[in-house]
This record gives C-alpha cells, sequence and structure tokens, in this order.
C-alpha cells in the first residue's frame, strides 16, 4: 500500500471532465516524490500535458496559480485544504492522506499522558482521518477529548501560520500527531501548554518544551540585538496569501518617523541566501509568513 493517497483516479476523471489540454501538479516537499509517477498516469489516462510545479511550496497560501497562469487551465494541488482566497486557475485540492496507523503509537503515549485528564488534539491536512480513532482510543483509556476548528481550517487542523482550532480548548495538553516540529511548535508557542507530538512514521513520541525553550531564546536574542539596528530591510513576499505590501509601508513609515532607514524587499521565496547581497542592512523585519522569523531565526 502507497504511503500517501494521492485520490489518482479521482484526479483523472475531474480532468476528463473538464478536458483540459494543460494541468499543473504542485506538492509541498515531502510529496514530490510522487511528482513523476503522476505526471506519468495522467498524462497516460488523459489528453493532458502535465506542467509540475518545481518550486518550494508552503501551503494553501504558495499555490502556483499566478506563475501558472496562461500556461495551465487546471491545478492540482496536493498536501493542503483550501484557503479562503480566490484563485485565478481552477484548483483542486487533495489532502494526500496518510496510509499509517496510529494505535501502537497511542498506547506508548498513555504513559506520557497519565497525569492530564483533558486532551486537545490537533493535526494536519494528511492525518485528518485518523481524529475519530485517536478520540474514540483516549476516551476507552478514561481521557476526555476536545478538538477545536476555525473558519480556513478542518475540524481538529492547525496549520502553520494559523492554530485558531486550538484557541480556548481549556485542555491540559495537547496531542499532535503528524512528522516534524513545526506544527507543534506552533501549538506550544500559541497556547502555552504541554504538547505530546506523536510521529505516525517514526513513531517518535515527544514533549516540546525543551525544543519551544530553545527557539524562544534564540528569538529573544534576536529581539534584545534588533534594538540597535539603524537601517532595515522590510521584507514582502509575493505569493498571494502572504503579500501584504501595505503593511509593508506601514512599518517602512514608522522606522523613518523614528530617523531609521528602511527599504521594502519583494520576493517569492524568503530565504539566506537571497538576503546575502543586501548585507549592508542591519535587520529585516518578515511580513510573509509569521513563522519565518521564528524557524528560520539564524538568517
Amino acid at each position: 500500500m502507497a504511503l500517501y493517497d494521492m485520490e489518482l483516479k479521482r484526479v483523472i476523471k475531474k480532468i476528463n471532465s473538464l478536458n483540459v489540454r494543460n494541468v499543473g501538479l504542485q506538492f509541498p516537499e515531502g510529496l514530490k516524490m510522487q511528482a513523476v509517477a503522476l505526471a506519468r498516469e495522467i498524462e497516460k489516462q488523459t489528453e493532458a500535458t502535465v506542467i509540475v510545479s518545481a518550486d518550494p511550496c508552503f501551503g494553501a497560501c504558495d499555490v502556483s496559480d499566478r506563475k501558472m497562469n496562461g500556461i495551465v487551465d487546471f491545478i492540482v494541488h496536493y498536501g493542503h485544504t483550501p484557503l479562503p482566497l480566490r484563485y485565478s486557475i481552477p484548483t483542486m485540492f487533495i489532502e494526500a492522506k496518510a496510509n499509517v496507523k496510529i494505535k501502537d503509537y497511542l498506547e506508548e503515549a498513555l504513559e506520557q499522558l497519565k497525569d492530564y485528564s483533558k486532551i486537545a488534539i490537533a493535526t494536519t491536512a494528511q492525518h485528518l482521518h485518523l481524529l475519530d480513532e485517536i478520540v474514540d482510543f483516549l476516551e476507552d483509556n478514561g481521557k476526555e477529548v476536545v478538538i477545536g476548528s476555525s473558519r480556513s481550517t478542518r475540524k481538529g487542523q492547525v496549520l502553520g501560520c494559523n492554530f485558531a482550532s486550538v484557541k480556548n480548548l481549556g485542555a491540559d495538553v495537547y496531542l499532535f500527531i503528524g512528522s516534524g516540529n513545526f506544527h507543534p511548535l506552533g501549538i506550544y508557542l500559541f497556547t502555552k501548554a504541554p504538547v505530546l507530538a506523536i510521529d505516525p512514521y517514526s513513531g517518535d513520541i515527544r514533549e516540546m518544551s525543551a525544543y519551544a525553550d530553545r527557539i524562544l531564546r534564540i528569538r529573544f536574542a534576536r529581539i534584545v540585538k534588533a534594538r540597535e539596528v539603524t537601517k532595515w530591510g522590510i521584507i514582502v513576499s509575493s505569493k498571494e496569501g502572504q503579500y501584504r505590501m501595505k503593511l509593508a509601508k506601514e512599518i517602512k513609515k514608522l522606522l523613518e518617523d523614528e530617523g531609521m532607514e528602511a527599504y521594502i524587499l519583494l520576493m517569492d521565496h524568503v530565504n539566506p541566501d537571497v538576503l546575502l547581497p543586501y548585507m549592508e542592512l542591519e535587520g529585516f523585519v518578515v511580513t510573509a509568513c509569521p513563522r519565518i522569523a521564528i524557524d528560520d531565526s539564524q538568517m
């Protein structure tokens, strides 16, 4: 069985029903290894030519509709659920559900959950289908379980930039299902409550407080150092879901009113290499994804 359900039959049916000639495929980094196999099957079973977006993709805020405008008629975007944005090209979102077993890892996590009675659950798009099983297991083991939601996410879903679904749940601990530290770190910073993360791929179970404390120390050190900065670069992302030029101009005026220099830098993908030519600037303000200044603070 494949690790992810790419819903190929549904995608092909949709493409054939629309009779489109050029289809864009877009994936987050963890799913890009599926791109060639999917493109091969789509071109075999439809009349469409497939164009794969090879650029980094960080979420539904980062759909390639503007880049692919005039190139493709339809986009299949994998790994995320849609945001309330207007996409310039018709876009089909496929969650890419993970074919993983969770019960054994939940059994192992019970020891670390023994001192908590009320547990909130959160996860990403790939694991939303596991929530019912997780709730049943925890309730069968005497736990009270709460799951929140928000206007722009599914029930129990968190995004790297949106943790509204875990707001005001009154839980003793937050249980995150998924890989990596990105999302559970965000939950910890948002809730200031204990967070236990279960990786359903590796079986790793970790408590986030020590890692979060290290990140916060780095963050606070950067803030202290920023007090000495007099020349600023204000970063604006051209990604549709992250574009905030109005805010950048407001920040520029505030800094200039305080006697500082400030210059707006427009870019698609924010990363340290892109900033290297601008080392005359002493500090940067990020108006794009709010997680950049936290997770990439070494920049």
